[in-house]
């Protein structure tokens, strides 16, 4: 499995959950978002995944392709489908697989894999065919609309695990709180 690859070619993606890409990206990524039709999109309509790919793709090429990446992934938390249930931080990270597939439809879309390490350490695992930079903000935005008033919030990219940017097939990122 690879960055920017759909696992199977039927996938979808609500529009609702991909409103957010075209608010988390700047300006200079304006044309690219009319070059995938991403400016013309409908909350309740669904859309082939592999386009959208092919855009996270275009915009990793770009000089400032990690900012508009994980500002983008920061943005996703605020219009993906969430279930009334997930109140906290840990529900959030621990349901994160499933909210993914809420947003997703139509064949093998990966899976983020959640693993409580201790009282407000969780890792997640992705496997997913997003760049890892877009999960990242994802996590970062997920953690930062469900973290505690009272909490000091660590979110990395453990770059010592392996990392689809060099070819695996996960990436892993540890959340503290």
């Amino acid at each position: 499995m690879a960055e920017f690859i759909s696992f199977d070619p039927n996938v979808e993606v609500i529009g609702q959950s991909m409103l957010s890409v075209v608010a988390g990206m700047d300006a200079t990524a304006h044309s690219l978002i009319e070059k995938y039709g991403l400016d013309k999109l409908e909350p309740e309509k669904w859309y082939p995944l592999q386009p959208i790919l092919d855009f996270y793709k275009e915009i990793s090429l770009s000089r400032k392709a990690m900012l508009n990446l994980v500002r983008t992934g920061m943005k996703v938390p605020e219009k993906a489908v969430f279930p009334p249930e997930i109140d906290t931080l840990e529900k959030a990270l621990m349901m994160l697989d499933e909210v993914y597939h809420i947003n997703h439809r139509g064949g093998e879309i990966g899976h983020y894999h959640a693993h409580a390490l201790r009282s407000r350490h969780i890792d997640i695992i992705a496997e997913t065919p997003f760049p890892c930079d877009l999960d990242y903000g994802i996590i970062v935005g997920l953690a930062r609309r469900f973290k505690p008033a009272d909490s000091n919030l660590a979110v990395y990219h453990d770059l010592r695990a392996p990392c689809r940017k060099k070819g695996a097939e996960t990436c892993t990122y540890h959340i503290s709180w």
